[in-house]
């Protein structure tokens, strides 16, 4: 008697662990599922440049209308968005920007940059290696003939200019718009990163980071550089644009996504986005 209960004691510790195991086993692999499915339903990259033409993208330049690429300035070869002055007698005061068809609030943005030979030496001297990408601007097709930048906010790229002095790139700045930067609003039309200077022929991997009308975040080669607040309508740099359009205080929650063209020579490619809910 005394085996046979010894016997099925160590059956019931037995079944017992059995059970225990088949249970930690069981929550893994819920826990794994919910993982998968979470990863499942993350938004995926959109590709928004398809590396063979323009499809999609529409330009306005100061002087014509919406969708005149002036002199093709914007143009695509060898798989890169080139902005190339080839055509041009002179600038002109011809700022340019190709924009992209869908508006965006919250987003991650990735794309590469770099700077060409190529200036317009008619255009201000602070155009030169200098580019940038608008996001949350007005539509193309409410910007004015006249009018000179887009109601926007812009992620600014310098590079070298030979000087020796140092210009960050992933900088800020700021027609017709305003942020907070370090919990107040910025009187600045532009706010200098935190990135060191880079060759103006060096490819620089870019991302913009933006919550709608809260948090935006400048990334350079994978390090953040910038970080600021609140976009929103006002302030002054914008001329000729319809008053109606300029809210003062207004925030930004979304709008259209701009490639500049302002006097430099410029390209990019990878250019990819991800929404966010």
């Amino acid at each position: 008697m005394k085996c046979s209960l010894i016997n099925n004691q160590q059956k019931y510790i037995l079944s017992s662990f059995a059970w225990f195991i088949m249970l930690l086993i069981y929550s893994s692999c819920e826990r794994g599922e919910s993982k998968t499915t979470d990863e499942t339903i993350e938004e995926p990259w959109e590709i928004i440049f398809n590396g063979q033409n323009l499809d999609g993208w529409t330009p306005k330049f100061q002087h014509h209308e919406t969708g005149d690429n002036y002199a093709n300035t914007f143009r695509v070869v060898d798989g890169v968005i080139q902005v190339n002055y080839d055509g041009y007698d002179s600038f002109d005061e011809r700022y340019g920007h190709l924009f992209y068809k869908n508006p965006y609030g919250s987003f991650h943005l990735k794309f590469d940059y770099r700077f060409t030979e190529q200036w317009m030496e008619d255009a201000p001297s602070y155009t030169y290696r200098n580019s940038g990408v608008m996001f949350h601007s007005q539509a193309p097709e409410t910007i004015l003939k006249e009018q000179d930048w887009p109601i926007s906010v812009e992620y600014q790229m310098l590079a070298d200019a030979g000087d020796g002095k140092p210009r960050p790139t992933g900088n800020m700045c700021s027609p017709g718009t305003e942020v907070y930067f370090e919990g107040e609003m910025d009187p600045r039309h532009c706010i200098d990163s935190s990135s060191p200077t880079f060759p103006w022929d060096e490819w620089v991997h870019a991302e913009l980071i933006v919550y709608s009308d809260s948090l935006v975040i400048h990334k350079v080669n994978g390090e953040e550089v910038l970080q600021y607040t609140k976009p929103q309508i006002g302030g002054g740099v914008a001329k000729r644009f319809d008053p109606s359009y300029k809210v003062d205080g207004k925030l930004l929650k979304e709008g259209y996504i701009g490639l500049q063209a302002e006097g430099q020579g410029v390209e990019f490619k990878n250019i990819k986005i991800k929404a966010f809910q």
